[in-house]
């Protein structure tokens, strides 16, 4: 018997006598609240193992040493990404501006009546013509970009 048990014995015993049978009934109530407690401490037991599952792993300790630590920013901040999409966009912009000022503007110009290129009309002392060759470059190059990282987030590349 468990101590609440013998409480619970003891206490009707001093009180004038205990049927067998209420005996019987506080045995079994004692018993179903002692089952409660143990579904009470496998919930918990449970649900511990779910927290433990669920908490994160402690960070990993700071790699030592001056390459390790370079390499570690190089991955953290991904340095090697934003390198390559700086060439690579120093480049696409020198092809899309070269593209603009060497087909296309002269085939504007050919397609206006009077102008043979377009990139070198002047309206008196402004170059009108590099300011439209710009102005056109930067269009073309921000649909590229825009396209471009359309494609990346579908592609889910952050």
């Amino acid at each position: 018997m468990n101590p609440k048990s013998l409480f619970w014995l003891k206490h009707f015993r001093t009180a004038g006598g205990i049927s067998h049978k209420k005996l019987k009934t506080k045995q079994k109530h004692t018993q179903t609240r002692g089952s409660k407690m143990s579904n009470n401490e496998e919930m918990l037991m449970e649900l511990k193992k779910i927290r433990e599952l669920l908490e994160k792993p402690p960070a990993p300790a700071p790699p030592k040493g001056l390459w390790n630590e370079f390499k570690d920013f190089l991955s953290k901040y991904k340095i090697f990404g934003l390198a390559v999409a700086f060439v690579l966009g120093l480049y696409i912009g020198q092809l899309v501006q070269a593209l603009v000022t060497d087909l296309l503007l002269p085939a504007i110009g050919l397609i206006i009546p009077g102008m043979n290129n377009l990139s070198t009309f002047m309206s008196g002392p402004f170059s009108v013509g590099h300011f439209l060759a710009a102005l056109i470059t930067f269009v073309i190059v921000a649909l590229i970009v825009f396209i471009a990282v359309k494609v990346v987030k579908r592609w889910g590349i952050e």
